[in-house]
C-alpha cells in the first residue's frame, strides 16, 4: 500500500503551521519572491537536491524572481505527509536566502 492521503482535517492543521502555503484541490503551493533571478535559481537547486533525496519532487514554476512550488503526492491522487514534509522544507531552504 502506498503513502496515506491526509484527511482534509488533518491537512487543515497542517497548514496552520504553513501559512504561507495554499490549497487549491489536491495540491499545496507557495510563491516565493527571491531577491535576484540567480537567487530564485539558486533556490530551485537546493530544493531539487532535498527533493531528490525525499524522492518527492514539486512541480515548479520559474517567473523571473518568482519560484512557485507545487506539491501534490501523484501516486497516491491527492496530499500526503510527504507533500506536508516537502513544504516544510521548502520553508527551511527559503529562510536560508
Amino acid at each position: 500500500m502506498g503513502t496515506p492521503l491526509l484527511t482534509d482535517d488533518e491537512l487543515a492543521s497542517e497548514l496552520k503551521d504553513l501559512p504561507d502555503w495554499t490549497r487549491s484541490g489536491d495540491t499545496i503551493s507557495r510563491t516565493i519572491e527571491a531577491a535576484t533571478f540567480p537567487a530564485g535559481i539558486d533556490l530551485v537547486a537546493r530544493v531539487g537536491a532535498a527533493a531528490e533525496e525525499a524522492n518527492h519532487h514539486p512541480d515548479i514554476d520559474i517567473r523571473w524572481r518568482k519560484v512557485t512550488f507545487a506539491l501534490s503526492t501523484h501516486s497516491a491522487g491527492g496530499l500526503t505527509r510527504l507533500d506536508v514534509e516537502l513544504a516544510r522544507r521548502i520553508d527551511q531552504l527559503a529562510r536560508q536566502r
